[in-house]
């Protein structure tokens, strides 16, 4: 099927799990009518918002119209209480966000200049993620901290499999439900860039079978492109190391990020040089 007929489908999917979110309570309508089957938003309360007809409305979430105007787009983002992140994914799959070629090979190489710095961040744990969070390098301190990828397979070299699958990785962060379902959301926003890309549909296929979370975080459409935040590890060795992590993209690679993992008190700080010292 081509990149614009999945990206139809994409968009129609994801306004209704938007609709079926948004309570009547959140937009002042009555939350309690007798008559009201659905808990989220009915189609013609989501048209009447949007300010266009239930006609139109219902065949765009039915996949059957093409993606509408950048104005009908921020209508709808208005009245499917849509946030930042969420705009932007509507947005891509209406193309109306920077193009980005479907690229379909799965080998993806890290500039010397990136892996320069990887080697230079000895106090600081640090890898560069690529499309769909596959882990593509790493420097010693991130293999100390959180895992050795050396020794995962290739296949298996994926931030989202390792979080979901492995148990290692589970043991390791104790905030496990809280950093799995954000990595959902980034993943979910990856899918707005490539969504006919093979290696999207066997990581989704896999994760969807093995793993009921990620089956249904997945299917909550819960999108973010969000570039930093807090994390605690928990080292069997250092003990917990809290972290405040930053995401960069790579220039020369729009499809790579390096992602750093600063440590964010003096006694993490400490743990890590621990760590790092031979």
């Amino acid at each position: 099927m081509s990149t614009n007929n999945d990206k139809r489908r994409e968009f129609a999917t994801f306004l209704r799990a938007r609709r079926a979110e948004v309570s009547p309570r959140q937009v002042g309508l009555p939350a309690y009518e007798r008559s009201r089957k659905v808990a989220g938003l009915r189609r013609e309360e989501v048209a009447g918002r949007a300010g266009i007809s239930v006609d139109y409305y219902t065949r765009l979430e039915q996949g059957r119209l093409p993606a509408p105007s950048g104005s009908v787009l921020d209508a709808l983002a208005r009245a499917l209480l849509l946030d930042d992140d969420q705009r932007d994914y509507l947005r891509q799959l209406a193309d109306l966000a920077p193009a980005r070629r479907q690229r379909r090979s799965r080998h993806q190489v890290v500039p010397a200049a990136v892996l320069a710095v990887l080697a230079d961040l000895r106090t600081t744990p640090a890898v560069v993620l690529g499309r769909f969070t596959d882990i593509l390098a790493w420097n010693d301190l991130a293999a100390e901290l959180l895992l050795d990828f050396a020794a995962v397979p290739e296949e298996h070299r994926n931030y989202l499999w390792l979080t979901f699958l492995d148990p290692r990785a589970r043991e390791r962060l104790p905030d496990w439900d809280l950093s799995a379902g954000e990595c959902v959301a980034y993943l979910r926003m990856d899918a707005g860039r490539y969504p006919s890309d093979p290696r999207l549909a066997e990581l989704v296929a896999e994760l969807s079978a093995e793993d009921s979370d990620f089956q249904h975080w997945w299917t909550t459409y819960r999108v973010s492109g969000r570039s930093f935040g807090s994390k605690r590890i928990l080292h069997p060795v250092v003990g917990e190391v809290r972290l405040n992590w930053q995401v960069l993209t790579v220039a020369q690679e729009r499809d790579q990020f390096l992602a750093v993992m600063p440590a964010a008190d003096e006694e993490s700080r400490q743990r890590l040089t621990a760590l790092s010292t031979p």
